[in-house]
């Protein structure tokens, strides 16, 4: 799965769980309004959806900055 292809995914997930919310690669999560219930919603997703354990993957809260620094992160840990 390419990266671009793991933007995607989490721009639509993210744009679920913000209730239509228009995302963009490079905006701050913080700043579309994902909030704390929304977050974990988005640690589950990737969980599931990537068969990623996050715990185990060292990922933290710089990771989580972007969705273009979410999905480079994803895609550095699938490979």
């Amino acid at each position: 799965m390419t990266k671009k292809e793991i933007e995607q995914i989490l721009i639509r997930e993210i744009g679920i769980i913000l209730g239509g919310v228009q995302v963009s690669e490079d905006v701050q999560l913080h700043e579309l309004g994902l909030d704390s219930m929304g977050f974990v919603e988005l640690l589950v997703f990737i969980e599931k959806k990537f068969d990623l354990k996050l715990v185990d993957a060292g990922l933290d809260r710089d990771h989580f900055r972007t969705v273009r620094v979410l999905a480079n992160s994803i895609s550095e840990k699938l490979c």
